[in-house]
């Protein structure tokens, strides 16, 4: 199936995406979906009727329906590390039975949210309290999974905020630690160490870090720590009361976690019944995925517009566009979802692939990047799929000009990327503007725009937290069938581990416990200016 939409690529690379609509009147119609309150034009791209049915033959053939259902029925589709894949079900609010190994894991995900909201509300209304009196500040402590998804909701749903202020530690660096922890009053801040195995390297660090912070003037710091893990043993070390650790199933993939106890900052922060309406948007986006069919199955066509641009296309990179200032790190948080899970070199059976996996994706708030890096988008030689999202509306209602504004600049980069200027409408400017042409067209070249440059746009109503919760869920699945298409699992990351493990035997040459003798002469020679410099 690739060799076929290779073939047909090749027929129509150089078709302007601009003759389709000239060839069809209702081309923004077919070449979109509504999907309730979210709208998906995928028009401007050179993507045609006969493209679409060659992506969905491809898809059908790599049994994506099958492979879907496998996933939601919680078979072990994790293939590398047989477990299940399930993070959905920490968003199934209705606790309809999904079943592991023959148990049914839903009153478990149950009783774990009612423990997170119990435990919240009383921090929330101050029956919970610091030595100081009410938890005034709480900090997150985590790195990728355990951190990128609850600090982009956070950001995200500002506007709903009535909750303590969250603050969010994950760098090793120790000036992230230090920056964070200077502002607060540790006698009135509550620490969330979020780790699954309570081992990770830059987590455990800053955690006995905000530790001693915190002995410098509380009596009893334990009793201001939560945890977020399931190595209780080493919960119970610390100090940490059970009443106060939160744990989840290996079914749950780091960077799939937001959902569940991952989140306890979100349901801190925000409240139950704004986190519980972010899992029902979720939950509605499972369903559709789960139901609609192919041609209008939203996170099955946004993943075969990826895999048209990134395999077929060969176009490498992939921008992620909000024109949300609230949404500034969604692009981060895709970043880890998309090329943690399908930056891979084999396909399951461990047999080198024979194409490219994951694109490498990138992005910044609009309008920011537009005196960034659109210069690149527009004018460089390098075409970048752009994926725009925006909202109708936002929650300033005052500052509508200001939103108006915003709408209509995002509108127009998806434009302008199309359309392009040419050399002629360069001069034919120049002219309207009377400007002598000769002297014109010694630098009319610096301002053609060559277009052609497909973009996508995801429009919603308002960022509300059920909008929220579709858009990521969306996302989600777009990465699981995007891998599933591309042969790959989806769900481990290997990739991470060799970093790890010589970052470890680095650490204890640095602290002079052992010698660096089989390290390469480049490493060694940096440890030691290193060394000089400190």
């Amino acid at each position: 199936m690739f060799d076929q939409l290779l073939r047909h690529f090749d027929t129509v690379r150089d078709r302007k995406i601009t003759s389709l609509f000239d060839q069809d009147k209702k081309r923004a119609i077919t070449f979109s979906i509504f999907q309730e309150d979210l709208f998906f034009d995928f028009s401007k791209t050179n993507i045609d009727k006969a493209t679409l049915k060659l992506l969905m033959d491809l898809a059908r053939s790599r049994r994506i329906f099958e492979a879907r259902d496998a996933m939601f029925s919680g078979e072990p589709i994790n293939t590398s590390e047989g477990r299940a894949v399930l993070h959905t079900a920490l968003r199934n609010l209705e606790g309809s039975p999904i079943y592991v190994d023959e148990i049914d894991v839903m009153p478990s995900v149950i009783q774990t949210l009612e423990k997170m909201k119990d435990f919240s509300e009383r921090l929330r209304s101050g029956h919970f309290l610091g030595q100081g009196g009410a938890i005034t500040d709480v900090v997150n402590i985590g790195i990728g999974g355990s951190d990128l998804g609850p600090a982009m909701v956070i950001k995200a749903l500002a506007p709903y905020q009535d909750g303590p202020n969250c603050h969010f530690i994950s760098n090793v660096d120790g000036s992230h630690i230090h920056d964070v922890l200077s502002g607060l009053n540790p006698e009135t801040t509550l620490i969330i160490i979020a780790s699954k195995t309570f081992t990770t390297l830059e987590t455990m660090k800053n955690a006995q870090t905000a530790y001693a912070w915190m002995s410098e003037v509380v009596n009893d710091p334990s009793l201001q720590f939560a945890a977020v893990s399931t190595a209780f043993h080493k919960t119970d070390e610390f100090g940490i009361s059970r009443d106060r650790v939160f744990g989840f199933e290996d079914w749950v993939g780091g960077r799939y976690s937001l959902w569940g106890p991952i989140g306890l900052s979100i349901i801190i922060t925000l409240g139950a019944k704004v986190f519980e309406s972010f899992l029902n948007g979720a939950h509605e986006m499972d369903n559709h995925f789960k139901n609609a069919e192919m041609v209008e199955n939203l996170p099955i066509i946004l993943a075969l517009v990826g895999v048209w641009h990134n395999q077929i296309c060969n176009y490498s990179t992939r921008a992620v566009l909000p024109y949300d200032q609230r949404l500034s790190k969604l692009p981060a948080y895709l970043q880890q979802l998309e090329m943690e899970s399908n930056g891979k070199g084999v396909n399951t059976d461990g047999r080198p692939l024979n194409f490219h996996s994951g694109p490498v994706v990138w992005g910044e708030t609009g309008t920011n990047g537009q005196h960034a890096f659109f210069q690149l988008l527009h004018q460089g030689t390098r075409i970048i799929p752009c994926e725009f999202l925006v909202a109708a509306q936002s929650h300033e209602a005052y500052l509508d000009h200001h939103h108006k504004s915003l709408l209509s600049n995002c509108l127009a980069q998806s434009e302008a990327l199309m359309l392009g200027r040419n050399f002629e409408e360069v001069c034919s400017k120049a002219d309207k503007d009377h400007i002598k042409r000769e002297e014109f067209e010694n630098q009319a070249r610096h301002r053609v725009f060559p277009g052609n440059r497909p973009s996508t746009t995801l429009l919603y109503p308002k960022l509300t937290p059920k909008i929220l919760g579709k858009i990521i869920a969306l996302y989600e699945h777009r990465v699981f069938v995007e891998g599933k298409i591309l042969g790959i699992n989806s769900f481990d990351q290997w990739g991470v581990e060799l970093g790890k493990e010589l970052a470890n035997e680095l650490e204890t040459i640095l602290l002079g416990n052992s010698e660096n003798k089989d390290l390469n002469t480049s490493t060694q020679n940096l440890i030691k200016i290193s060394k000089t410099m400190r």
